[in-house]
């Protein structure tokens, strides 16, 4: 198989799975992934995705718009869209790019460890069940720059080995982009750059990434049209209040040119950040009934004044006797920090 054929079977199941989702999925789930950004604006990628399938069918794809050559195979790799030889590029463009191969190669020895941090005045807790023997939900705990807790979670769309394999070089990338970025909105656009043109990104990836100020309880966060995570507390004498946080930017690959948008909030003593994925408000009775965001809610205001670890395994409990045992429906991820 040639070049051109590899990329445009790439080219061709992305653009296929993408305007299938599109046409697909409910409009209220479709403004969950693109958050803020207008859903016309996916437009501009389902027509660059359009124009490279057009380019590899003539076997145009790769030509250099200088010399007339081929670009570099592991160029077009990182970016279906390069149309210019690394001898041609501006000194800028070089080293744009020389950082972003460092990056690659960075990413490749990365090491994928779990670790749950130990927070003066926090508890953390979590859980994550793949739907199969693999899955692509994604949670870690990496430090920024100047050394603030960070908190991400991500969903890569599907299920299965495809969808981890693709899990496991974003949870490398992050491991790599978050502790050399000053802010979560600096951590998601470098991350879109990587994986925007990639060809290996068939789907798209929802992502949230927070910075905890652990003394203050300051949450700076993006979400990249993740489900909401939500923030609970108890107030005196009533019962507990949810705030989302909801989406404010597209999920990574999804548009050409996004706009990531900073949001911030508190989390008050006593109070707790709840991030999940699909497959926890999506998990399915013996009769096909979602669990849905209200019984989420419900088991966690249930549980507030219990640990962390408490308030998790109270939405455990739930779901196994909600789906009466039954499997997965989708990846199940839960987090929970708690303010003490």
């Amino acid at each position: 198989m040639s070049m051109f054929d590899e990329f445009l079977r790439s080219l061709q199941d992305r653009h296929r799975d993408f305007t299938d989702w599109f046409r697909a999925t409910p409009l209220s789930k479709r403004q969950i992934r693109f958050g803020p950004t207008p859903s016309t604006d996916a437009e501009s990628g389902i027509k660059s995705l359009g124009t490279a399938i057009e380019r590899a069918e003539r076997e145009e794809l790769g030509h250099c718009t200088v010399c007339h050559g081929t670009v570099d195979t592991h160029l077009l790799q990182m970016d279906y869209n390069a149309s210019v030889c690394l001898d041609h590029l501006s000194q800028k463009e070089r080293a744009r790019l020389e950082s972003e191969l460092e990056l690659a190669i960075k990413v490749q020895r990365a090491l994928l460890p779990h670790t749950t941090p130990s927070l003066q005045g926090w508890e953390v807790a979590a859980f994550s069940q793949p739907a199969s023997v693999v899955g692509g939900d994604y949670f870690d705990f990496v430090h920024f720059s100047d050394g603030s807790q960070g908190i991400v979670i991500a969903d890569v769309m599907g299920k299965g080995m495809p969808a981890s394999m693709l899990m496991a070089n974003l949870q490398a990338s992050i491991r790599i982009i978050i502790p050399e970025s000053r802010s979560p909105r600096e951590a998601v656009e470098r991350l879109n750059r990587l994986f925007r043109h990639n060809v290996a990104l068939t789907k798209f990836v929802s992502v949230f990434v927070g910075h905890l100020e652990i003394g203050s309880g300051r949450l700076t966060y993006v979400n990249c049209g993740q489900n909401p995570p939500f923030l609970v507390m108890r107030r005196p004498g009533q019962g507990p209040s949810f705030t989302p946080l909801s989406p404010s930017g597209p999920a990574i690959g999804i548009v050409e040119h996004p706009t990531f948008e900073e949001r911030e909030v508190v989390i008050p003593k006593g109070g707790a950040l709840i991030l999940y994925t699909d497959g926890v408000v999506e998990a399915r009775s013996a009769s096909a009934e979602e669990f849905g965001e209200e019984r989420l809610k419900g088991s966690v205001g249930d549980s507030l004044t219990g640990s962390a670890q408490e308030l998790t395994q109270r939405v455990r409990d739930q779901l196994q006797k909600f789906t009466s045992g039954a499997d997965l429906h989708d990846d199940t991820t839960l987090v929970v920090f708690r303010r003490v």
